[in-house]
């Protein structure tokens, strides 16, 4: 599988993962939602709103039009409003990997980090390092769901693949 193809398949298997998620997270009391947790970010909706920040931050880089805003921003205290932004944000990532070309990701990225220091990476780093940043931070938010007396979340990639291609 060339990277063109690769990145499409993650693509659709973050949209995939987030939808488990976020099916999770609504089955739970609305309250358990923002109850401390033990995590980077210290609750479910904080963690939440930390993915989409970065998926915001990354995918506007790699669009040539880079957003700015701390990584602990809460873009949307409601989760139904944070549900919808995920799955636009989603459907956003999938848009851009559509487009894809194999010339694009060999190419480098240059871009400015939070902290403001100058970075050059290759694009196909830079994709795989938001699907694998993705990745971190929804185990996070399994063991938080299971804390918090939901299921457990079955969504490894084998899982996707299972489901989608075979």
């Amino acid at each position: 599988m060339n990277g063109v193809a690769y990145f499409k398949r993650m693509a659709g298997y973050n949209r995939w993962a987030n939808g488990h998620v976020y099916n999770a997270c609504a089955a739970l009391p609305e309250d358990a939602l923002y109850a401390p947790r033990t995590a980077f970010f210290p609750s479910i909706m904080r963690t939440l709103n930390h993915l989409l920040v970065a998926d915001r931050l990354w995918l506007s880089r790699l669009l040539g039009a880079p957003e700015v805003m701390p990584l602990d921003t809460v873009l949307f205290d409601a989760f139904d409003d944070l549900r919808a932004a995920r799955t636009a944000q989603d459907q956003a990532i999938i848009d851009f990997a559509t487009k894809l070309t194999e010339e694009l990701l060999s190419s480098d990225l240059s871009y400015q980090s939070v902290s403001g220091g100058a970075n050059v990476m290759p694009r196909d780093v830079v994709l795989g390092h938001m699907f694998n940043h993705q990745t971190h931070h929804r185990g996070q938010l399994s063991s938080m769901v299971l804390e918090a007396g939901g299921k457990p979340l079955e969504i490894d990639f084998i899982y996707y693949l299972r489901e989608t291609t075979l």
